[in-house]
């Protein structure tokens, strides 16, 4: 059954009526939740929704544009493949250079060069590029290039599609500190090649051949440390029925993605496709999959919804029309192709809840917007500070813009409340959710949430069989309203819940016209 649904008070009288009890326990094992913070992006954790509750998607906010890509090796096929994170006072982002031309007699893109190029920040939000001095391009070190296409090591390297991450598996050594994976296609096979490097802009191979060659990778290769299982977990591009270890990388398919998992980001085991719980076989373009920060044991993607809309009436009023042209008599799916970034969430990096309505929306037509490429979210999310003084932190991301047309092409950002991707939400009728059996560790209950002036929330903490525990009932706990990442709960009898952990329990959450967006057992 799928429990993000809603679950109307008529269902629940149904189910009683046949004798079915909606809180079920026998033969259910508690879920040790210790004191991480849980995040309602799944159903993992729930066992109804009742009332007018249901679980809702949220958006990211648009930004200022915070870089533009001018620079003769950057151009109009930049912006794309982000990679960014902090790294101690710097917030560090890696993005492809590549200048798209066209040759409108010979029908096709003309070749151009690929970067990886490196921009840094002190918050995140105002960026320079700093001139590196490490790759010659045109006769110049004057530049801000990290890779580019050429030989490393004697093999033949695609820079643009390099994923970049700093290290954080403890154990790394201080010379593999920042690790990527490039795309090397020459000697065969081609594949993803590991590279390290010791403070991330100069790069050297781990090994002398790809560590991973079932796959197209044509896209941004990407591989990181997950704490929650101890190893490293790699995602590429994959073509789902088709060819993907032909030369070219358009093989017959569906664009999906592949995983793995290495001890040592060198030898990798356990391939699998990615699945989804309830969503459709879609193309999905990019594979941006990360830890969320916040709650590592949850992978959070944001992947390119890749969507090819031949409607001439549509086509025709959507930015910039004569080049969507110019485009479509180059390849018909250059200017019929239209992105957006979704998202989806797992606990174990193959299944994925997948939320099939678009995160981040081509959104309102403007000049460098709705086209191929476009809102290809970078990965993953980082913490930056609010515009709004007093506020508290928030995500930042950022996509491009103005691929296709000019010289150059832009880097907008966006903003989301932090652990925002999904809320328990339910309207001024009122709504409940009850979680399944649970153990917790800590003293005190925390909630990310927000409520009209008029809306609130109330927990009840419950046995197995859904009876309230001495203290915690529905009707000793005040209503809670406000709109803050952390609000500790609190009943007639205080706060303390500390008699209960390690004890198994239901958490029983009431809303009227609010979200809940997360919640955490802490010391």
């Amino acid at each position: 059954m799928n429990l993000t649904g809603l679950k109307p008070i008529s269902f629940m009288l149904a189910m009683a009526a046949a004798g079915a009890n909606p809180v079920q326990s026998a033969g259910v094992s508690p879920i040790d939740i210790g004191s991480r913070r849980e995040l309602f992006v799944d159903d993992f954790l729930i066992d109804h929704l009742s009332g007018g509750a249901g679980l809702r998607l949220h958006h990211p906010e648009i930004r200022e544009i915070v870089l533009v890509l001018d620079a003769p090796w950057e151009g109009s096929g930049s912006s794309g493949y982000h990679s960014v994170f902090r790294d101690g006072d710097l917030y560090r982002m890696y993005y492809k250079g590549w200048h798209i031309g066209f040759d409108t007699q010979q029908k096709k893109i003309r070749p151009a060069v690929s970067t990886m190029c490196y921009a840094e920040s002190t918050d995140g939000i105002h960026w320079k590029k700093p001139s590196l001095g490490l790759v010659e391009f045109k006769g110049s070190k004057d530049n801000n290039i990290v890779l580019m296409d050429g030989l490393i090591e004697g093999r033949r390297m695609v820079a643009g599609v390099t994923g970049i991450i700093k290290d954080e598996n403890p154990a790394a050594s201080p010379d593999a500190r920042y690790k990527a994976f490039t795309l090397t296609t020459h000697p065969q096979p081609k594949g993803m090649l590991p590279l390290k490097s010791a403070d991330g802009l100069r790069w050297v191979p781990m090994t002398d051949k790809p560590a991973i060659t079932n796959g197209a990778f044509d896209n941004q290769n990407l591989a990181f440390w997950s704490p929650s299982e101890g190893k490293y977990r790699a995602y590429w591009r994959w073509f789902a029925h088709g060819d993907n270890n032909t030369a070219t990388a358009n093989p017959i398919g569906v664009r999906a993605i592949r995983t793995a998992t290495s001890p040592d980001f060198i030898h990798w085991e356990n391939e699998a496709d990615v699945t989804y719980v309830d969503s459709p076989e879609e193309a999905l373009y990019t594979t941006p999959i990360v830890p969320y920060a916040r709650a590592p044991h949850i992978l959070v993607g944001f992947p390119m919804r890749y969507i090819e809309r031949d409607v001439p009436t549509s086509q025709a009023e959507l930015p910039e029309p004569e080049h969507r042209v110019l485009r479509k008599s180059i390849n018909p799916r250059y200017g019929t192709a239209i992105t957006e970034g979704l998202f989806m969430a797992s606990r174990d990096g193959v299944v994925f809840k997948r939320w099939n309505e678009a995160f981040l929306r081509p959104g309102i037509e403007r000049p460098g917007t709705w086209n191929y490429g476009h809102q290809a979210l970078s990965w993953p999310p980082v913490e930056t500070q609010s515009a709004l003084e007093g506020a508290p932190n928030e995500l930042s991301f950022y996509a491009p813009e103005s691929y296709w047309t000019g010289n150059s092409s832009e880097v907008r950002r966006y903003t989301l409340r932090l652990d925002g991707f999904v809320s328990v939400q339910a309207p001024m009728k009122g709504g409940e959710l009850v979680t399944k059996p649970l153990r917790f560790a800590g003293r005190e209950l925390s909630l990310n949430f927000s409520s009209s002036a008029a809306g609130d929330v109330r927990v009840e903490i419950q046995d197995l069989e859904g009876r309230p525990l001495p203290g915690y009932s529905l009707e000793e706990c005040p209503p809670i309203f406000g709109d803050t990442v952390d609000r500790t709960v609190v009943w007639r009898g205080g706060k303390d819940v500390g008699t209960l952990a390690g004890k198994p329990v239901r958490l029983r959450f009431v809303l009227k016209d609010a979200d809940v967006f997360s919640f955490q057992f802490r010391p």
